[in-house]
């Protein structure tokens, strides 16, 4: 990461910042991606995956014209082909300030309004079409992820041990194996910010379908190696993903989630995938992005 975009992610992270009492696009800050690619050897321009950031804010809250307060989860994604990312904190104090801000003189008005007002001032700063709704808990959405298996099934009763946690892709090991899909998820992934080095907890979910096995005890290692890597979360699944396509067959399949434990009541949720998949399999992937470690059924 260069020096000004360091500079640039550090404008309100690990500050004390007031944020503002009525509406103000100016705090949002962008950052561009093409930094952490270069390093991994992702091409923006010709990208070997397809994929969304999906983030939830959990408290997103306005105003009615009578002072009425509405509030909702805000879910919002865009597609992982934009120039730029939007750093977590600026985010937050941007959303924060519809809080005490009217927009409309009944709820679906004022979400309406929102809505509209958050696709614009994100997609002018992040140059890229966004998608905003406010989620109605009583819709069900198809279950995604229910059918991945606990990747430490396969390693239980084994002689492991694990020591490194600096991002290690030399602990994977793939050998060859009949074609089959697999289905994984780890629940232990930790990482942390590059900026402030808190921690990052969430929940990362593999598939790919493929003549190669990656054995699931070096799966392991590499993922606890990122541990005390310092990365926004997009750049750590990127990053995955990336290292496992190097180690498949270009045409196989692969989808890498990592589906992170909110914060500051947002969470991030970006998923890839190999362009093997069909586009309406990514839109799907999009409608679906998770809850449940959250506590609520999208």
């Amino acid at each position: 990461m260069t020096d000004k975009t360091v500079e640039a992610a550090s404008k309100y992270l690990g500050k004390k910042v007031d944020g503002s009492d009525n509406y103000n696009p100016s705090l949002i800050v962008p950052i561009p991606r093409i930094n952490n690619r270069t390093q991994y050897n992702i091409d923006s321009e010709n990208l070997p995956f397809y994929g969304y950031d999906v983030w939830h804010a959990y408290e997103f809250s306005c105003l009615c014209d009578n002072g009425l307060p509405i509030t909702r989860v805000l879910k919002l994604s865009y597609d992982c082909s934009s120039e730029y990312i939007v750093e977590s904190k600026s985010l937050k104090l941007y959303l924060n300030s519809f809080n005490m801000t009217k927009f409309g003189s009944n709820e679906e008005e004022c979400l309406a309004a929102c809505k509209k007002i958050i696709e614009r001032d994100l997609g002018s700063a992040l140059k890229t079409e966004i998608d905003v709704n406010f989620l109605d808990n009583s819709i069900k959405r198809e279950p995604v992820f229910e059918n991945f298996i606990d990747i430490k099934n396969y390693i239980a009763g084994k002689n492991i041990h694990i020591s490194q946690y600096k991002e290690s892709p030399e602990l994977l090991e793939c050998e060859n194996s009949e074609r089959k899909s697999y289905c994984l998820k780890f629940d232990a992934l930790r990482s942390n910010c590059r900026v402030t080095h808190q921690p990052d907890f969430g929940d990362l979910f593999i598939s790919y379908e493929s003549d190669k096995h990656i054995t699931e005890d070096s799966l392991v290692k590499y993922l606890c190696s990122f541990r005390s890597e310092y990365h926004f979360h997009e750049e750590c699944c990127e990053m995955i993903y990336k290292r496992l396509y190097d180690l498949l067959n270009k045409d196989d399949k692969l989808f890498v989630g990592a589906l992170y434990t909110r914060r500051g009541g947002i969470d991030i949720c970006p998923v890839r995938l190999s362009k093997k998949f069909a586009l309406n399999d990514v839109e799907i992937l999009k409608d679906t992005s998770r809850y449940a470690r959250n506590g609520i059924k999208q």
